[in-house]
């Protein structure tokens, strides 16, 4: 049976690559370790429900903060992923059959917590012929039956090797946000989303707003890989190019020394400049800070995308 807490288990794609030095952290990267009632209480209920977290899988840094407040992204279709990118901590390999269960448990879940909004993600399922679409309908509209308050965004894999039905189908279930992460800058793709490709993922996120112009897309990208802040820049024109809404940018932390290495730590105010940037460029919501990640105060930022899109709709109407 494999344990997917040793190293070599987890990644074994991984194993054969030499150690990269994981340098101290700044300051400005460091956080408590979680401790609380309302980070137990979190913990029960994603236990109690066989519930996956990105939260643990990608080992976030701000999982203390968001759980203590009943906050939990939700990783569905299993804990090991078909892919191997050199960033990401969350374990690979064949994963296992779909649990037809899982979207009542995740609807249960939310339903428990409460949540104003949900944030659901999953593995890459390239083992499937749809990538996992159906699964990710089946959820959301779990997640409108028990808890129909409750707005979502979903974090999805590329369905790279799908047929263009797979996107539909997703799109057709009306989650508030659909999110694709890019990750990082074209230039770096194959070494560091080597099963990806830059221009299908931009090309997904444009495909999105086709289906239906008025769902809100977003998307993120890591800086401190070795991107150069001109390759950063293009990627925003290109994110604007594909209408996305909403751009979030953070820091790159190394999760093992098997792991991408760190090139280095941007400082908060190259982040604050990036901010500056993005806005310039029309998003409707920017986050950009060393712990930005996905799914960090997503609640929160959805109303404030939300109020912006009216704001600025209002203006083109007086």
């Amino acid at each position: 049976m494999r344990d997917l807490k040793i190293p070599d288990q987890r990644h074994p794609e991984k194993a054969h690559r030499k150690d990269n030095a994981q340098p101290k952290k700044p300051a400005w990267i460091r956080v408590k370790a979680p401790s609380g009632k309302g980070y137990h209480d979190t913990a029960r209920i994603m236990r109690e429900h066989r519930l996956t977290t990105v939260c643990e899988e990608a080992g976030c840094p701000n999982v203390g903060e968001c759980w203590s407040q009943g906050h939990a992204t939700m990783m569905i279709m299993g804990e090991v992923c078909t892919r191997g990118c050199t960033f990401c901590n969350v374990a690979t390999g064949r994963p296992d059959a779909l649990d037809v269960f899982e979207p009542g448990r995740v609807a249960d879940a939310v339903q428990k917590l409460g949540l104003n909004h949900v944030v659901i993600t999953s593995v890459d399922r390239d083992d499937l012929e749809d990538g996992g679409a159906e699964h990710f309908a089946q959820t959301i509209r779990a997640v409108r039956h028990r808890a129909p308050e409750t707005t979502i965004e979903i974090l999805t894999p590329d369905f790279l090797k799908c047929p263009p039905s797979a996107l539909e189908k997703v799109v057709e279930a009306k989650p508030d946000v659909f999110n694709h992460n890019l990750e990082t800058v074209p230039g770096l793709y194959q070494e560091v989303r080597p099963g990806a490709r830059y221009f299908h993922s931009l090309r997904l996120l444009q495909r999105v707003k086709e289906l239906d112009p008025s769902m809100f897309t977003k998307s993120g990208i890591m800086v401190g890989l070795g991107e150069e802040r001109p390759q950063v820049l293009q990627v925003m024109d290109d994110m604007r190019s594909a209408d996305v809404d909403f751009i979030t940018i953070g820091q790159y932390l190394q999760p093992t020394p098997k792991h991408h290495a760190v090139a280095r730590f941007v400082t908060p105010e190259e982040f604050g400049a990036y901010e500056k940037a993005a806005w310039g460029k029309g998003f409707l919501m920017v986050s950009a800070t060393p712990l930005t990640r996905s799914s960090y105060h997503a609640g929160d930022d959805f109303a404030r995308l939300r109020a912006e899109r009216e704001k600025r709709l209002a203006a083109m109407e007086a």
